[in-house]
């Protein structure tokens, strides 16, 4: 049995014109936070079914190091370990370009995304109280709760 070209699903590098807002906004729901970062970084993207799936974009910061500023998965296909793959293809892109320490960070609520990076290695190392709180508009709640704070998580790169 062979796979349709419908059922596959490729990695590519988009353009940052290109990068798929719809799904920007389902990890960061402010345009605003987006357009800081959006313009300097790197953007890859999951396509299949004749869109894109999934996004993950890679911030470059200080020397060495990188941070993972947005990661989502189209609702519809959440559940099929594209999150995973979009997070394993930006650890290896990094890896790969000498960044030494990649970052991460999500909000307390968000209990999916902190076990998704921890199971690939991602270490918590800090916590900024009340982020979200002071840094957005509008309350935030996942899985009945209010997103407060922000998790702070890293991975070295580099033996």
């Amino acid at each position: 049995m062979t796979a349709s070209p419908s059922s596959l699903i490729t990695l590519r590098q988009l353009p940052v014109d290109q990068a798929p807002w719809p799904l920007l906004l389902l990890a960061d729901p402010d345009g605003g936070q987006v357009l800081r970062y959006l313009a300097q970084s790197r953007v890859l993207a999951l396509e299949g079914e004749e869109r894109v799936l999934g996004v993950v974009v890679i911030t470059p910061r200080e020397a060495g190091v990188a941070e993972i500023t947005n990661l989502a998965v189209d609702e519809s296909c959440q559940g099929r370990g594209l999150g995973r793959r979009l997070l394993l293809a930006a650890i290896e892109q990094s890896r790969d370009a000498g960044v030494q320490r990649l970052t991460i960070a999500t909000g307390n609520s968000s209990l999916a995304q902190l076990s998704l990076y921890q199971r690939v290695g991602f270490r918590i190392v800090g916590v900024e109280p009340d982020y979200f709180v002071r840094h957005y508009p509008e309350p935030i709640f996942e899985n009945g709760i209010q997103c407060r704070d922000q998790i702070l998580l890293a991975l070295d790169l580099q033996p």
